[in-house]
């Protein structure tokens, strides 16, 4: 069985920032791509970042040059530097990540329980 876990997350005052950190355990061949996501009440959930094993980068506009996202890929964590907070920052901030249990095993994307951040005055 594999698990994520985010933490990280928080109240904060705009302009501040915080950092996310989320751990994949269990059984794990390989991770190729990892990333964060975020949700509120009544929207989908959206892409913030992603990045793939070799380092490469994406952002969604809004948070480009204000979230940094990297990985420790022998700790098997993801981070998510967040500066310059907004309030509409203010979500629910998902990991993923996608996950190969074995050689012979297909990759499937497996989520963390989600990490509640709030910009707020």
């Amino acid at each position: 069985q594999v698990q994520l876990v985010e933490s990280g997350g928080g109240l904060v005052q705009p302009g501040g920032s915080l950092t996310l950190s989320c751990v994949a355990s269990g059984s794990i061949f390989r991770i190729s791509g990892m990333g964060w996501y975020r949700q509120v009440p009544g929207k989908q959930r959206e892409l913030v970042a992603t990045i793939t094993s070799g380092g490469n980068k994406n952002y969604v506009d809004s948070v480009k040059g204000r979230f940094t996202i990297s990985r420790d890929n022998a700790k098997k964590m993801v981070f998510l530097q967040m500066t310059s907070l907004k309030p509409e920052d203010t979500a629910v901030y998902y990991c993923n990540a996608d996950i190969q249990r074995s050689v012979t095993t297909p990759t499937v994307r497996s989520w963390g329980q989600g990490t509640q951040v709030t910009v707020s005055s």
